[in-house]
């Protein structure tokens, strides 16, 4: 449903193909929600319990956005998002993490990521990020 009046972006958004969010974090309670937010926004949604099983997926359509948890046993997310702009040198990154230190976001920067964003306020502050970096990779 587009509610206009509480959330214009959501009109601009509908009007084309939904953008794909893909979400990777090993904390499925954490990908339940994600899930939830971000389809209930008009987003659709393709959740990985970790970095190994992205980058398996990497032959599969672009996402239009990563969100990427910072903290994973395999690969921790700024690893991967280093790996991701080797390949996919334009799609977004969203780091997500419950973990910051003062140099997270710098570490974050270098390695290509749009924005950090604080675990547990993933709400509307998370989608109003995803619909920027996607409206800015858009050129809109």
């Amino acid at each position: 449903m587009i509610e206009i009046g509480s959330h214009p972006q959501r009109l601009a958004m509908a009007s084309s193909a939904k953008p794909t969010v893909y979400v990777v974090d090993d904390d499925a309670a954490v990908l339940g929600s994600l899930r939830f937010l971000l389809e209930t926004d008009g987003f659709a949604v393709r959740t990985f319990r970790n970095a190994t099983a992205l980058l398996n997926a990497a032959g599969a359509p672009g996402a239009d956005c990563y969100v990427i948890d910072y903290k994973m046993p395999d690969i921790n997310g700024i690893d991967l998002a280093g790996r991701l702009r080797k390949s996919d040198s334009d799609t977004p990154v969203i780091l997500i993490t419950g973990y910051p230190d003062e140099n997270i976001s710098t570490r974050a920067a270098a390695a290509g990521v749009k924005d950090v964003v604080l675990k547990p306020l993933l709400d509307e502050n998370l989608v109003k990020r995803i619909r920027g970096a996607i409206q800015d990779r858009r050129g809109k």
